[in-house]
């Protein structure tokens, strides 16, 4: 049977070789899938922009920071992010199932079931921690307390109450639970604080360095990772590092035990492919671990999120496998190596002469310009404490120019382009202490109580 198809092969190849037509048609077929060939090859090596819409949840947030210093580092790889800040990881989701957003970082542990969105790489683990006023020395003290979940539309408040609960604390009958964002955390009076708040982030974490430095909080341990990994896969065992979050007193005062919990990349599944496997390049590059003094392993890229593989990360898994077969190169090198060294040539004279890419503008200066303001503002209302002044309406355009400038400031935020990404967070943080501590002069020169230059 072989032999009488090889006998009809070589009879077909013989009538095509005497037959002019037949010959001149046959090179022609040869020549384009040659062209075809390179035509496919120079548009993989031909450089490209692609813009993507992506979240890293709240801007006062360790998952923004890191969205931030991704979305400088993506631009080295041709792709620019746009970020649009989210209340939390089901918004963020809710928003990726309905195209709003290309891209999002999302917690892991939810039951939740969006058909329009895929998996792109597993990042690493957040840790969970317990910041709880002074007195409160473990899990079981949060009974009969007042602790905040996060707000309803973050995956924190999920993760939270498994934890409680698997503590034998239920909500509305062990505790009572709250749910404020980390804005209204921060511009909150200290007496109106919960007894604990629950926040997921990496160490340390934002909220978490302004609870413990600025009212007193502590910092408490979840004893039993390893056994409630036993009952659910997103677990992993963590431990926060003693003095993470303040020496003197130390917090934590040893090395202490939480909940880790997988942060994970999603996407819409139209998105580009290549868009996402550049991307990746760009999350897994030595500078952006150098920038955020964290390593996120490639390793651990496709670890289940509960959604389907990005077929962006397929192609970023497989980019270093050949595209073509090495007995199959070794039949075509020889006619198309010429054809690809010229193309490739010609490509690299061509980036040449086009010269380097225009150098970003940074916008550092401006912001560090509005701390100035924010510090004369402090300066200002000072003096007027210790002279034993009460100027409430001096007080008054002082609370509206902070409040003008925080507008001004967030509408702003997915604009600006930053040397430092952590800047933006601290001058809106600082607007907002700032804030409260003239809201809390003015409520007292309402009193008609005396306010000491220590106030």
């Amino acid at each position: 049977m072989a032999n009488e198809a090889e006998k009809i092969l070589h009879a077909a190849l013989d009538r095509v070789q005497r037959t002019r037509p037949l010959r001149l048609a046959a090179a022609a077929l040869l020549v384009l899938g040659l062209l075809g060939l390179g035509a496919y090859f120079l548009y993989e090596l031909m450089p490209r922009r692609f813009e993507l819409r992506v979240t890293g949840g709240n801007i006062i947030g360790n998952r923004h920071y890191v969205t931030k210093a991704l979305q400088d580092e993506a631009r080295n790889h041709g792709v620019h992010l746009r970020i649009r800040p989210t209340t939390g990881t089901m918004e963020a989701l809710e928003l990726v199932n309905a195209g709003e957003l290309d891209l999002a970082f999302v917690q892991g542990g939810l039951d939740a079931s969006f058909p329009n969105v895929t998996h792109v790489a597993t990042v690493g683990a957040e840790l969970v921690h317990f910041f709880v006023k002074p007195g409160i020395n473990g899990i079981a003290d949060l009974n009969g307390k007042f602790i905040n979940l996060g707000s309803h539309d973050g995956g924190t408040q999920v993760i939270a109450r498994q934890i409680l609960e698997f503590s034998g604390l239920t909500a509305g009958v062990n505790y009572v639970d709250t749910d404020h964002g980390n804005e209204a955390l921060i511009e909150m009076r200290p007496e109106k604080l919960p007894d604990a708040i629950v926040n997921l982030s990496f160490a340390p974490s934002y909220l978490g360095d302004f609870l413990v430095r600025e009212r007193g909080y502590r910092l408490i341990e979840v004893p039993f990772p390893a056994a409630m990994a036993t009952r659910q896969a997103w677990v992993a065992d963590q431990k926060v590092l003693a003095y993470m979050y303040n020496v003197l007193p130390p917090v934590p005062e040893r090395d202490i035990r939480t909940v880790g919990v997988n942060l994970h990349l999603v996407a819409h599944p139209k998105v580009e492919p290549r868009a996402i496997a550049k991307t990746l390049e760009a999350l897994y590059s030595p500078s952006l671990e150098s920038r955020l003094r964290m390593r996120f392993d490639e390793k651990t890229i496709a670890e289940p999120s509960g959604y389907p593989l990005s077929a962006g990360t397929i192609q970023f898994m497989n980019r270093h496998d050949p595209v073509l077969s090495a007995q199959t190169w070794d039949r075509l090198q020889s006619a198309f190596g010429l054809i690809m060294t010229v193309l490739s040539t010609l490509l690299v004279l061509l980036k040449w002469f086009r010269g380097p890419p225009p150098a970003p503008m940074r916008e550092d200066a401006e912001f560090h310009g509005r701390l100035a303001e924010v510090a004369a503002i402090e300066a200002d209302v000072a003096r007027m404490v210790a002279e034993g002044r009460h100027d409430s309406a001096l007080l008054g355009r002082h609370m509206a120019t902070l409040g003008a400038m925080k507008a001004q400031v967030l509408e702003r935020y997915g604009e600006v382009t930053l040397d430092d990404p952590a800047l933006l967070g601290t001058l809106i943080a600082t607007l907002d202490a700032t804030r409260g501590h003239l809201g809390q002069l003015q409520a007292q020169w309402r009193r008609g109580g005396e306010v000491s230059s220590k106030a």
